[in-house]
C-alpha cells in the first residue's frame, strides 16, 4: 500500500480498533495462547464485487507487522457464494481481535461497489456518468468514496474545501443565482469551477447567464430536464441530482446529461456478506 495512503487511513482504523478493543480482547486472550501463529479463511457468503482488501490487510498489520494476506481476487472482481477470497497469516491473537474490524471495512466497501457496479451497468453505452455524494459515514469517506470507484462511478468533490457548489440555501442568503455566482467569482481562486443547483428553468437562465461551470438540476422532472439539457446546448456541464431511484436512473441516462449523482451510493448500500473461517494454528 502506498506509504500516503498509509498516512490517511492508518489513524481512521486505529480509532477503529480502539472502539473494539478499549484494554485488551479478554475473550481471545483467555482462550489462545501469545506467539501461536495461525491462518484464517476469507470467504464469501454472497454474490457481489470486492472492495478494500488492502484496508482489509492493514487492519491486521496494524495489530501484527508479520500479518499476511493471500488473496484470490482483487479489488473490482465479482465473487460468488463459497469462493475463497483470501487467507489470512498472523499471531492467532491478531486474527481474532481484529476480525470485526476488518470485516466492517470489507461488508462496507465491497456493498458499495456491489450496489455501484449495478447501478453504473445501466448507464453503458451512454455518456452519461454515475457520481457519488458527501453523503457518508462520518469517518468512513476516504473508503466509501474509493469503493464507488471500484464499483464502476465517479467521486464528487471530496469534501467542502475541494470544490465549489452553490446550493439552495447559499442561494438564498446570497439574494439570488446571480448574485451567488458573483460573489463567488470574487471570493474563489479563478482556477476553481462553479457548480449551482438549480431548480427549475428560470434559474437555470440566471446560472448560464452569470457564467456557471456546471449546472446541478435539482430533482426536476424527466420533460423538464430535457428541456433544461436543450438550453445549456453545451454552454456548461449539466449533472441530475435528487430522488435517484434505480427506475429513474434508468429513464434519465438516456436523455444526454453529463452527470447522476445519487446518494444512496454510500448511504443505502447493503454490505456484502463475507466471513472469516476455518481458523488453522500453524
Amino acid at each position: 500500500m502506498h506509504e500516503l495512503i498509509k498516512l490517511n487511513i492508518d489513524p481512521l482504523i486505529l480509532a477503529a480498533l480502539k472502539e473494539d478493543i478499549t484494554s485488551e480482547d479478554i475473550t481471545t486472550n483467555a482462550v489462545i495462547k501469545a506467539g501461536v501463529r495461525a491462518q484464517v479463511e476469507l470467504i464469501a457468503k454472497e454474490a457481489g464485487v470486492i472492495a478494500g482488501l488492502a484496508v482489509y490487510q492493514r487492519v491486521f498489520e496494524l495489530l501484527d507487522e508479520s500479518a499476511r494476506l493471500e488473496t484470490f481476487f482483487s479489488d473490482g472482481e465479482p465473487v460468488k457464494a463459497g469462493d475463497l477470497v483470501a487467507v489470512v497469516k498472523a499471531d492467532a491473537r491478531t486474527l481474532l481481535s481484529g476480525e470485526r474490524t476488518a470485516l466492517n471495512y470489507l461488508q462496507r466497501m465491497s456493498g458499495i461497489a456491489t450496489h455501484t457496479r449495478k447501478l453504473a451497468n445501466y448507464l453503458k453505452g451512454t455518456k452519461t456518468r454515475l457520481l457519488d455524494t458527501r453523503k457518508t459515514t462520518p469517518n468512513m469517506r476516504i473508503f466509501e468514496k474509493y469503493a464507488v470507484t471500484v464499483g464502476g462511478g465517479y467521486n464528487h468533490r471530496y469534501n467542502l474545501s475541494d470544490g465549489i457548489l452553490i446550493k439552495d440555501n447559499h442561494i438564498n442568503a446570497a439574494g439570488g443565482v446571480k448574485e451567488a455566482i458573483a460573489a463567488t467569482k470574487k471570493y474563489a481562486p479563478f482556477v476553481r469551477k462553479i457548480e449551482v443547483e438549480v431548480e427549475n428553468l428560470e434559474m437555470l437562465s440566471d446560472a448560464l447567464a452569470a457564467g456557471a461551470d456546471i449546472i446541478m438540476l435539482d430533482n426536476m422532472d424527466v420533460d423538464t430536464i430535457k428541456m433544461a439539457i436543450k438550453i445549456i446546448d453545451g454552454r456548461a456541464i449539466s449533472e441530475c441530482s435528487g430522488n435517484v431511484t434505480e427506475a429513474r436512473l434508468q429513464e434519465l441516462g438516456h436523455i444526454g446529461v453529463d452527470f447522476i449523482s445519487c446518494g444512496g451510493l454510500t448511504h443505502s448500500s447493503p454490505i456484502l456478506d463475507l466471513s472469516m473461517k476455518n481458523l488453522q494454528l500453524l
